[in-house]
């Protein structure tokens, strides 16, 4: 199945982001379940979120997948929803 994991930054911790982007992006990597991946962009520019999609067996699995994101562990974000997503284009 796939799941869109939409994660958004607290106010503020672009500096979590960063300090945290290398083991994130390597997370990313280590693992078969990334469908695709990239940040969320804000009108200046500035990255403020993810956008994951994750193919994976259940909702568990994704679950403890975002969990063991280095981004969750460290506390960047505000709030992260996993919704089921259906690919229809592309």
């Amino acid at each position: 199945m796939l799941v869109c994991l939409m994660a958004h930054d607290k106010p503020g911790a672009l500096d979590v982001r960063m300090e945290n982007r290398p083991a994130h992006v390597d997370y990313l990597k280590s693992t078969d379940h990334v469908h695709l991946a990239g940040p969320l962009i804000n009108a200046d520019g500035g990255m403020c979120g993810s956008m994951i999609v994750l193919d994976v067996p259940d909702m568990a699995t994704a679950e403890a997948w975002a969990q063991g994101d280095p981004y969750a562990k460290a506390g960047l974000f505000e709030s992260v929803t996993l919704t089921e997503w259906k690919k229809v284009i592309g």
